[in-house]
């Protein structure tokens, strides 16, 4: 048995650690007027001032089944006897959906889909820890640990957007329609609930939505004391804002790793210009060189 570890490009995950860790990926779309370009060769600095400048929100599609058809029949040609891929939420996208479908239409290979129910650097968390430990347990062993990491308890994510407004418009907030009525005047704290995102509190100002993520990523630590905690802050294009943020996680919780890491253009998108994310796993994943 030789298995593979694949994610989806809306890990963020950079390069040397894809390249290190034997990660394969497989890149979502942006459509930004006729183009249509792949997730992991689009700049974040060039798309995010082109997104700013657009008079319409560009939209995103997830990898066509023929991309990843290709990528699966490269991979059983190396010789892979399994995949394990890792994906953005199935309530996000319908990355998981084509993935199955590549999957029924390659022989001689067995893919092994997972819905993560979230996205970005907690998926990588999780394709991380799959690569680290592939050649130190059983297939079905790291199968079930993905079960287990994605589990809310194990895993979490939290996120403080400038408005729902790029969220609305892309149809990607469950509960929108509570919201409404102050879409500018709110800083609005998101998390992922059943794999959707879900909008739980209503700020006034950024420095108290940032209080009380603090406040809610306290009470998630405590329960995990002990545990060697590892952290991303991410950011959607404020880079500074992300490292002063990070100095101060740091500060208060001096028991988690944190790393930092920015939004690609397809979570980016959705989340607008200047949105921040906290995602945590209590799994011991090796983050050296992120």
């Amino acid at each position: 048995m030789k298995v593979a570890v694949v994610v989806d490009s809306t890990s963020y995950l950079p390069e040397h650690i894809l390249t290190g860790h034997n990660i394969y990926t497989i890149p979502l779309n942006v459509v930004v007027g006729d183009k249509v370009l792949k997730e992991n060769e689009i700049d974040n600095k060039w798309y995010y001032a082109e997104m700013a400048s657009l008079d319409e929100l560009p939209t995103t599609s997830q990898p066509s089944i023929g991309d990843y058809i290709l990528l699966l029949e490269s991979l059983y040609r190396d010789g892979y006897t399994d995949v394990i891929s890792f994906h953005l939420s199935a309530e996000l996208s319908g990355t998981c959906q084509n993935a199955r479908a590549a999957a029924a239409s390659v022989d001689g290979i067995n893919v092994h889909v997972v819905d993560s129910e979230i996205a970005a650097a907690p998926l990588g968390f999780m394709a991380l820890y799959a690569a680290q430990n592939i050649d130190k347990k059983p297939l079905e062993e790291i199968l079930a640990d993905a079960d287990e990491m994605k589990k809310k308890g194990n895993m979490n994510a939290f996120f403080l957007v400038d408005t729902l407004t790029n969220l609305q418009k892309g149809g990607r907030l469950s509960n929108a329609q509570a919201f409404i009525g102050g879409l500018l005047k709110i800083k609005p704290i998101l998390e992922f609930q059943d794999g959707k995102i879900v909008a739980i509190e209503k700020i006034r100002t950024q420095k108290k939505a940032m209080l009380k993520i603090e406040e809610m990523l306290e009470a998630e630590f405590e329960k995990h004391a002990g545990k060697e905690l590892k952290a991303c802050l991410i950011h959607a294009n404020a880079e500074e804002l992300g490292k002063r943020y990070k100095i101060e996680l740091e500060e208060k919780f001096p028991q988690v790793e944190f790393i930092l890491q920015e939004f690609g253009p397809v979570v980016g998108t959705h989340l607008g210009e200047g949105a921040l994310g906290i995602g945590f796993t209590t799994y011991n994943v090796d983050t050296t060189g992120l």
